[in-house]
């Protein structure tokens, strides 16, 4: 199987654990836009949902698939959000934000009774940090934040868009850090959270409830 034709198993199994009358937060992402169409073809099939969407991108191809959308604020609590990962490892810890959606994400994982990934197996860690980790950070300390990073060894780049820096939907920016020699994952979210100017990062520490990853033998699926 292809990576892609992995995320639409992935995806299709996910959207089994939509029921009717829920409210679905949407993730975002190549994977994600499987479920997407999936949850898409749910609602043309008569299924009731309010959807929330964690990026412009998504809540744009919800809408030219018909699916309702609200805004957070329009709902107390999301019943079930699936999403998709850069990364996981064997803890249920995540690298998110390679498609710069990350703060969205996380405040609707932050807002989900149960959060589900979908991925390919080559998403499937040992250890995170082959993929850099994003951190989403405001313009006006972009230069002294990436001198921190510096600093810490973390090897910081700036995400560009071209030969412009590029900008998240809440217009800020994106420094992608090299973690793969970091073993306390959480001490260095604390650090990172700390610093004035840093609004989030990719790494999803707690927050997923299942992962579904695509496999030429079928979906498996990893329950915490």
């Amino acid at each position: 199987m292809t990576a892609d034709q992995e995320k639409k198993q992935a995806a299709l199994e996910a959207v089994k654990y939509i029921k009717d009358n829920m409210v679905v937060g949407l993730g975002t992402g190549s994977t994600a836009k499987h479920m997407i169409e999936a949850v898409g073809k749910l609602v043309a099939d008569g299924m009731n949902l309010t959807c929330v969407p964690s990026s412009d991108a998504t809540e744009k191809l919800a809408k030219q698939l018909g699916i309702k959308i609200v805004a957070l604020d329009e709902i107390k609590k999301i019943d079930i959000t699936i999403d998709g990962a850069d990364e996981f490892d064997g803890d249920f810890q995540l690298i998110k934000g390679g498609g710069g959606a990350l703060l969205r994400e996380k405040i609707l994982a932050w807002n989900t009774k149960y959060n589900i990934i979908i991925a390919d197996s080559s998403k499937d860690v040992k250890k995170l940090g082959a993929f850099k980790l994003p951190v989403e950070v405001i313009p006006f300390a972009t230069k002294q934040i990436v001198s921190f990073l510096e600093d810490e060894g973390l090897q910081p780049v700036q995400r560009m868009k071209g030969n412009d820096p590029y900008r998240t939907d809440e217009n800020n920016n994106i420094i992608d850090i090299d973690i793969l020699e970091v073993d306390d994952l959480k001490a260095l979210e604390i650090k990172l959270l700390k610093v004035p100017g840093i609004v989030e990062t990719g790494l999803f520490l707690d927050t997923t409830s299942l992962i579904i990853v695509g496999k030429e033998g079928g979906p498996e699926t990893k329950e915490r």
